[in-house]
């Protein structure tokens, strides 16, 4: 089974919940820090990764750290801190008792330097050897306060410890001979950072297996000389020499910074298997210099080798590389190496741009694959460098290609909700970015993603319609409005009354109607846009007033009269002067005569189509349902309602959907016994329509709602209409029969227990 269709574990479920608690578990200690109220004896695997969860969720503070400075309920051994907000007084306290094996504590803000950690952890004997793993890459190492008792403490001080990652630190030659004296180091990263000199790595020539050197700009040594300190570590297994000035460095230079880097490279390449014969990875990515000649004789020279990293080289498409089925390649010459190179650099912003640069060109001509591996990777990308523009342009433009048109069916939903919320991040962080928001809008205007797939569709509404408020591209403005239509339709009442509440949003749909009316254009964009606002006022009382402070209803005439003979746009329009007409406090802005001229003109006729019949009727039901609020002449009251009562009984069935309500309570007070009998007619006939093309949702929404009470009350009315009686008494037995289909048993009783009685 997939990855993305696997339930969450249970465990999961669990530890979140406790995160979103621990205000409720726990009491507060004088120094503001928590500490759980009752904890049993968790599991040590528990503790890790309760840790892991509050430090990911961003919930790990020098407060909530608190809980974790009881070691009998919570002992840990592989710690994780990184990027929580922690000072070095919370950090001492909570973690430093512990028995700690690993410590990630990358890229900490809130003055939590290295100095700290290393001085707190070397206070704990037991941490001194038992800690193996320790990451404080992106952070202030802080030297000058690393004294205990008059002793300078150094890494050495630590003799567990085999990996340690120093990358992005301001790491100098002084402390990097330190860590080489480490008797058991196998692991060393040591990526851009100042030093200068290599020579201290012999120290650690007969353990160190993997060392990363990415990026060290400030190195002052010959190529010549770093070879041959590197060919002495004849434990190294892995190397990482790549470097990422490729991304800003002039395509002609040969002699910038980094060149020196790139002439020790070429040696390494061109030396021969006596080089290290030993390696099994080497990665060279965004090196000049590299040939497809060099790196065939050194892939031949070493037959166990597992991967080779030539992203940004241009010698990914050597015939040797396509013969090793072992061998890995990060590269760009095929979609297997652009793939790996997405998996390889999630922690390189650059070389995750570039690789995703390639993807981008191979995803033009990927038609019909659904391939959710690949977007997978791409989501990845995106979620490490949320903040980077570069990085989220060309990633969107990735999910486009990869979901567009029918290659989202296939996906799964899980990971295409991971990938929208991702999509309407980027939306809020780069606002005024027009070709992201572009390519943003287009991965939104998917029907699958739209209709079936899980995400924050009242963000994804307000964010598009921010968008559309800056642009005026046609295409672009189309893909808005389609997109905006749809999510209303699928918001909550509540969620639709919050949008409602705005009227910049009732402005901007009611300006692209008026545009398009005005030029008397019949486009999807009109129809979108009639959509939209129709959705927006369904049950929205705010909406609706704005629709009247815009002047709406003035513009929908205009409409009307314009597009006489185009039943689509009369349909859409009625049905947003239904929603009008429900709201009590605004009928009386409807009872203007011009108005109800040309609604009365649509309710029936031999080329007025059901669907405009329907809905002018809806208008004049609701108007004509309060005698009390009618302004007009009561004569044309009286002629409408007998109009409408006539128009009703020639009505046919749609074959198609034709309406869908959330629900029926608009219509109660249309199905009172005072109500004449044209507008009992109009509800019972909608009632009769909506339960006769979808049976399940509506005769159930008819029962919950207490609809069928006051069926049954007109029913039973001696005085009610014979059409109106005969049409309740229609849905009453849909009713029935759709209770006895959806509960068989519960019927059998009750005809046994009858039967008894």
């Amino acid at each position: 089974m997939a990855e993305e269709s696997c339930p969450v574990a249970l465990s999961e479920l669990c530890l979140a919940q406790v995160c979103l608690s621990l205000d409720s578990l726990c009491r507060t200690q004088p120094d503001g820090s928590l500490r759980l109220s009752w904890a049993p004896l968790l599991p040590q695997e528990m503790a890790d990764q309760l840790l892991h969860k509050m430090a990911a969720q961003g919930t790990l503070n020098d407060r909530t750290v608190g809980i974790f400075r009881s070691c009998e309920q919570l002992r840990l051994r592989r710690a994780c801190v990184r990027s929580s907000p922690l000072s070095a007084e919370a950090f001492r306290l909570a973690l430093c008792p512990h028995r700690l094996q690993e410590l990630d504590a990358s890229g900490v803000p809130g003055g939590l330097t290295g100095a700290h950690i290393l001085s707190g952890l070397a206070s704990n004997p037991e941490c001194r050897a038992s800690l193996q793993r320790l990451t404080l890459s992106r952070l202030q190492l802080g030297w000058t306060s690393l004294e205990v008792k008059e002793e300078q403490v150094g890494f050495s001080s630590l003799q567990g410890l085999r990996t340690l990652n120093l990358a992005n630190t301001d790491l100098t030659d002084p402390f990097l001979e330190d860590i080489c004296t480490l008797p058991q180091l196998e692991v060393l990263d040591i990526s851009s950072t100042p030093v200068t000199e290599l020579s201290a790595l012999l120290g650690c020539r007969l353990t160190l297996r993997s060392l990363t050197a990415h990026g060290l700009r400030q190195l002052d040594m010959s190529p010549a000389r770093v070879i041959s300190i590197l060919s002495q570590l004849h434990a190294l297994r892995h190397l990482d020499l790549s470097d990422d000035r490729f991304v800003s460095a002039p395509p002609s230079s040969e002699n910038d910074e980094g060149g020196e880097g790139d002439e020790a490279v070429r040696l390494l390449l061109e030396g021969g298997s006596g080089i290290l014969p030993a390696l099994v990875s080497l990665d060279v990515s965004g090196r000049k210099k590299v040939t497809e000649g060099a790196v065939t004789a050194f892939v031949e020279g070493r037959r166990g080798l597992l991967f080779l990293g030539l992203l940004a080289t241009g010698a990914g498409s050597c015939d040797v590389l396509s013969g090793k089925n072992n061998l890995k390649v990060a590269g760009e010459a095929n979609e297997k190496q652009i793939c790996e190179s997405l998996r390889r650099y999630r922690e390189r912003e650059c070389f995750t741009r570039e690789a995703l640069v390639h993807l981008y060109q191979l995803t033009n001509d990927m038609y019909d694959q659904t391939r959710p591996d690949i977007l997978k990777l791409v989501l990845g990308g995106m979620q490490n460098y949320s903040k980077s523009l570069h990085v989220q342009l060309v990633a969107s433009a990735c999910v486009f290609n990869l979901t567009n048109q029918d290659m989202a069916v296939g996906m799964p939903h899980p990971l295409l909700s991971a990938v929208v919320h991702q999509v309407l991040e980027a939306m809020r962080s780069f606002p005024s970015h027009q070709q992201l928001q572009k390519n943003c809008l287009l991965v939104l205007c998917s029907d699958t993603i739209l209709q079936d797939v899980p995400f924050d569709r009242f963000e994804a509404a307000k964010l598009v319609m921010n968008w559309l408020s800056g642009h005026v591209d046609r295409t672009l403005q189309r893909m808005a409005v389609a997109v905006i239509s749809i999510l209303v339709a699928k918001l909550s009442t509540e969620q639709t009354t919050q949008l409602g509440a705005d009227i910049f949003i009732m402005k901007q749909l009611l300006g692209i109607v008026q545009q398009k009316a005005m030029a008397g254009v019949v486009d999807s964009t009109l129809k979108f846009a009639l959509s939209a606002l129709w959705n927006l006022t369904d049950e929205t009382p705010t909406a609706s007033r704005h629709f009247i402070q815009c002047q709406g209803l003035e513009l929908y005439e205009e409409v009307l009269e314009t597009y006489s003979s185009e039943s689509s746009i009369q349909q859409k329009v009625l049905g947003l002067l239904n929603n009008i007409a429900e709201v009590e406090e605004l009928q009386a802005d409807m009872m203007q005569e011009d108005l109800l001229e040309h609604v009365v003109t649509l309710l029936q006729g031999p080329q007025v189509e059901v669907g405009v019949s329907y809905f002018a009727g809806g208008v004049l039901a609701h108007l004509t349902s309060r005698q009390d609020a009618w302004t007009l002449d009561q004569g044309l009251r009286q002629t409408i309602l007998e109009q409408l009562h006539a128009a009703i009984l020639t009505w046919a069935l749609p074959e198609r959907e034709m309406v869908s309500y959330r629900s029926f309570r608009p219509f109660f007070s249309l199905l009172q016994t005072s109500q004449p009998a044209g507008v009992q007619l109009w509800a019972v006939w909608a009632m009769h329509l909506v339960c006769t093309q979808n049976g399940v949702q509506y005769c159930h929404m008819l029962q919950v709602e207490g609809a069928v009470e006051l069926l049954k009350t007109l029913s039973s009315d001696l005085d009610t209409h014979s059409n109106v009686r005969g049409m309740a008494e229609s849905i009453l037995g849909m009713v029935e029969r759709h209770q006895t289909t959806s509960n068989p048993l519960r019927t059998q009783t009750e005809k046994g227990h009858h039967g008894r009685s």
